[in-house]
C-alpha cells in the first residue's frame, strides 16, 4: 500500500499518478477539499482502474493527523511506501511575520510527518521492510529570502529524516530526504514566473519512484532536485 499525504494536487498527486500507472493498486491519500481529493479518484479509476481511499483531513491540526492515521490502519494492510508530502508556505520574514504562522508552519510540516510516521511505523517494522519519503526542501540546506517560518520547519524536518534514517537501519526500512527547490505547485500561483522556470512536479514523482525502484541492498539517502536553471 501506498500513503501519500496531500495527495490531492501538484507533487503529491503527481506521486500517486505515477504509481497508479507502475501498477500499484492500493493508494491512500488525504487532503483538506473532499471536492479535489473526489475528483483524483475519478480519474485514477478511469484511468489506471485504481480505487483511491482518501481521508479529508488538515493536518495542521494534531486531531486530524491521529484521525488519517486511524484511516489508514483500517484498510487493514501492509504499507509498503509512505510519502510526508504535505505542506504549508507563508512568504514572510521572522521578525515581522504575524503571531501563528510559526505554529501552522510547524505543525503542517513538521509535527504532521512525525505523528503520521510514528503512527504508521509498526506496519513497516512488523515485516522489516518498506520505504519513507519525506518531502524536504532546498531551504533545509540555507535560509532562502522571505520564508522565514517555512526555513525553519525544512531545516527540522530534514534533521528528522536524517533521524529516522539512522534509527530504521537496522530494521531495514529505508528513508529518503526530498530536497526540492523552486516547483510548480500552488505556492507558486499568482506569481508571474514562467512554468518552464520551476521543477515538473511530474519529473519529481519519476525521481521518487526510480528511488523506491531499486534493490533492497541500496537507498538514495538524498534527492536534491532543482530547476535546470538554479534557485530563484
Amino acid at each position: 500500500m501506498l500513503v501519500v499525504t496531500g495527495g490531492s494536487k501538484g507533487v503529491g498527486r503527481a506521486i500517486i499518478e505515477k504509481f497508479a500507472a507502475a501498477g500499484h493498486k492500493t493508494i491512500v491519500t488525504c487532503a483538506r477539499q473532499e471536492q479535489e481529493l473526489a475528483l483524483v479518484a475519478q480519474e485514477l479509476a478511469a484511468n489506471y482502474g485504481v480505487q483511491l481511499l482518501y481521508c479529508v483531513a488538515d493536518l495542521s491540526n494534531r486531531g486530524d493527523q491521529k484521525k488519517f492515521v486511524d484511516f489508514v490502519l483500517a484498510q487493514n494492510q501492509r504499507i509498503d511506501i509512505l510519502v510526508n508530502n504535505a505542506g504549508f508556505f507563508q512568504q514572510g520574514q521572522l521578525h515581522n511575520e504575524p503571531e501563528g504562522v510559526l505554529e501552522k508552519t510547524m505543525n503542517t510540516n513538521l509535527y504532521s510527518a512525525y505523528y503520521i510516521t510514528k503512527g504508521l511505523l509498526d506496519s513497516m517494522l512488523a515485516v522489516q521492510k518498506g520505504h519513507i519519503f519525506n518531502i524536504c526542501s532546498v531551504a533545509s540546506l540555507a535560509p532562502l529570502p522571505n520564508c522565514g517560518s517555512y526555513c525553519i520547519s525544512k531545516f527540522a524536518m530534514y534533521g528528522m529524516s536524517q533521524v529516522f534514517r539512522e534509527e530504521l537501519k537496522p530494521h531495514n526500512i529505508k528513508v529518503t530526504s526530498v530536497l526540492l527547490g523552486a516547483t510548480l505547485t500552488d505556492s507558486w500561483k499568482g506569481v508571474t514566473i514562467a512554468p518552464e522556470r520551476l521543477v515538473n512536479p511530474q519529473d519529481v514523482a519519476e525521481a521518487i519512484f526510480g528511488a523506491y525502484s531499486l534493490s533492497e541492498r541500496t537507498v538514495i539517502e538524498e534527492l536534491l532536485i532543482r530547476p535546470q536553471l538554479g534557485d530563484l
